[in-house]
């Protein structure tokens, strides 16, 4: 059972293609998996078994003497599962927010609605912090999420229940969401892979909060999934324009030849000066650096200028603005919000309110500061840097000490906070691992829209040193 829920997604819809296994055999297999550890991980939300298993039924049918080839999606009877974010027909689309349980969409999301139609089956939805405002999973609706490589441990947020359930063999891949780091982080702190795309890529049309206004460029929705492969394989799934999205753009999938990603000129970057990072998530950046060198690419050390300033304004828009937000609905609420979503509004509150000339001024210095760095991209297409200046925390903590200087909550994640301001797709590999024997990825950033670009070179680290672990759960 282990070997069949840890192959990859894309040998899953080949065996199945193949007859090698059928759908109802991986259906339960997972099922098995769930009902055996998410008592440990708390990663779903909800275990959609009677539905799944129905789906699986019909995969297997649709196989039979008189299939037409044309009729069978790439990802025909492979089990997934969705961030509880993001409408499912008939799942719990609650946010970790007491304010909207029970809430039930009738309709899946278009990207959902892709999914199905490549011959998906959906097997439930995963665990996220309230209203997804913070790096570790936990709520007043469903309970804290722990991670499969140390229960003490938290598997990130805000996909946290998303990274989890995949990391442990519960899930073959799925969909995330990030605003500022919530795919990434939980996928480095995982032991996954994970991409945020270009905002627009994949609609996130049916995601609460929704994408629009000044968080259009901020949050993105995007896959989950042990192997880049399997990343690309969700990513053309779900990529092309919705009307429900703002920031959608019909833009073309494009395959790159392994000639053109190695012509890309590669930068990269271990510290941003303030925040420093643990001695084996730097190592882990220069184990990147020295696969694609051994394998021709050109890599140069170069590191962004004035990305202290891009996280106040990514902060500006994601905490300032983003508490302004949801203040209609939480009004008169208050004592029902869980302690993080407490300690989120209590960070957003230290600095006073965001003004209209402030969101303005905001809005004009992010699109300086995102011309400037694409036009040095110009020479450097890729940058690579941390994820996350640590490894996955235990439950509650906040600051660190890292190389004798003291790292707080916020600024430990901004390795990732500064590409969802300046709107870049960036995809994650696991790399490294700590002392502790926990997970270490490497971010891996691109030009707007170059998407692919970003995942060849994903691919091409991942083949060289990056490879999925099976976690001790």
């Amino acid at each position: 059972m282990d070997d069949i829920v840890y192959i990859s997604l894309a040998e899953m819809a080949e065996g199945i293609r193949a007859k090698k296994i059928s759908a109802l055999q991986l259906v339960d297999a997972h099922l098995s998996r769930i009902g055996e550890l998410n008592p440990k991980l708390n990663a779903f939300v909800k275990v959609d078994s009677e539905r799944a298993r129905a789906q699986a039924k019909s995969a297997t049918a649709a196989l039979g003497p008189s299939a037409k080839s044309n009729s069978i999606g790439p990802l025909h009877g492979v089990p997934i599962s969705i961030k509880s974010s993001i409408d499912v027909a008939g799942l719990p689309c609650e946010c970790g927010s007491v304010l909207r349980k029970g809430y039930i969409p009738s309709a899946d999301a278009p990207l959902v609605a892709r999914l199905r139609a490549a011959g998906a089956v959906i097997l439930g939805n995963t665990n996220v912090p309230e209203f997804l405002m913070a790096y570790e999973t936990d709520n007043f609706v469903y309970g804290r999420t722990n991670s499969p490589w140390d229960l003490s441990r938290t598997p990130g947020g805000s996909s946290g229940g998303e990274a989890a359930a995949i990391a442990a063999g519960c899930s073959a891949g799925g969909v995330g969401s990030d605003g500022g780091g919530s795919i990434r982080i939980p996928a480095h702190y995982s032991g996954i892979c994970g991409l945020k795309p270009t905002p627009g890529r994949i609609p996130s049309t049916g995601h609460y909060p929704a994408s629009a206004g000044p968080f259009a460029q901020l949050g993105v929705v995007g896959p989950m999934a042990r192997r880049v492969g399997d990343l690309q394989k969700l990513f053309e799934i779900m990529a092309g324009p919705d009307p429900g999205d703002p920031a959608s753009a019909p833009v073309p999938l494009r395959h790159w030849s392994a000639q053109e990603i190695r012509k890309l000129g590669v930068a990269y970057f271990v510290d941003d000066e303030t925040t420093q990072g643990t001695s084996e998530t730097v190592a882990a950046v220069h184990t990147a650096v020295d696969a694609l060198r051994t394998q021709g690419f050109k890599v140069t050390e170069w590191r962004p200028q004035n990305l202290d300033r891009v996280w106040q304004l990514w902060w500006n828009l994601f905490g300032r603005a983003g508490q302004m937000s949801f203040s209609s609905t939480i009004s008169g609420r208050e004592t029902e919000l869980s302690p993080i979503f407490r300690a989120f509004r209590a960070m957003a509150a230290e600095a006073p309110p965001l003004t209209a000339q402030d969101l303005l001024n905001t809005l004009l210095a992010r699109d300086v500061l995102r011309g400037k760095l694409l036009e040095k991209m110009e020479e450097f297409p890729i940058l690579l840097c941390p994820v996350c200046a640590i490894p996955a925390f235990h439950h509650g903590e906040r600051e660190w000490m890292v190389q004798e200087r003291k790292v707080e909550y916020l600024k430990a994640m901004s390795y990732s906070q500064w590409f969802n301001l300046l709107g870049n797709p960036a995809a994650v590999v696991p790399v490294a691992q700590s002392p502790e024997g926990l997970p270490i990825g490497v971010q891996i950033v691109g030009r707007p829209w170059e998407d692919e670009a970003v995942l060849g070179i994903a691919a091409t680290i991942e083949n060289a040193c990056g490879k999925f672990r099976r976690p001790p759960i």
